[in-house]
């Protein structure tokens, strides 16, 4: 089972802080959206090279890389941005956070809504997920979401971590370009 190499995580953190820090506006989104299609791309084609058809076992590695990577750079973005805020209330208070602050600062939007059951579930919906707008909306692109989604899931999870959250996060799309993560806090 090939895995990606430490050091390309490190790499593809690096080239996403390069991206993401240095740019501002339109020209950013564009990058950091075809950086992303690249990535996913990337990590299919070396999961595939040489199979043929790919089996739900090779896809979910796929899906394992790009959420390894994913959560190395939400690792490094949140310790960015909480660099100078003040430490937080309680677990809502991080989700709020996350909602807002990390949201913005990663997709330029903030979650359209925010559910909790207050104990530990969470359920961020994105009504106009950046990452899914350049998809069509028909059937088979709804099929092909979810490998879009593993990266994303990856920065919440490693922002979570970060900040002393252990946490499953996944994602699901019912209609493109809407998307809800849900975010489990695993209690110790």
């Amino acid at each position: 089972m090939p895995q990606t190499p430490p050091t390309a995580t490190k790499e593809v953190a690096r080239i996403y802080f390069v991206t993401h820090n240095n740019l501002t506006g339109m020209a950013d989104e564009a990058l950091f959206e075809f950086l992303h299609m690249e990535i996913v791309s990337h990590v299919y084609k070396e999961q595939q090279s040489g199979k043929g058809e790919m089996d739900n076992k090779d896809r979910a590695v796929c899906v394992s890389v790009l959420e390894g990577m994913g959560f190395r750079v939400g690792q490094g973005l949140i310790e960015r941005l909480t660099r100078d805020s003040p430490s937080f209330k309680d677990e809502l208070d991080i989700m709020k956070f996350i909602c807002k602050d990390f949201w913005t600062k990663v997709f330029r939007r903030q979650i359209d809504n925010l559910r909790t059951n207050h104990q530990g579930t969470y359920v961020l919906q994105d009504n106009k997920f950046a990452l899914l707008t350049q998809l069509s909306s028909g059937k088979q692109y709804l099929e092909q979401a979810p490998k879009y989604l593993a990266f994303s899931c990856g920065m919440v999870r490693g922002a979570l971590s970060n900040i002393g959250l252990d946490s499953v996060v996944t994602a699901e799309v019912s209609v493109m370009p809407s998307c809800k993560f849900q975010v489990v806090v695993q209690k110790l």
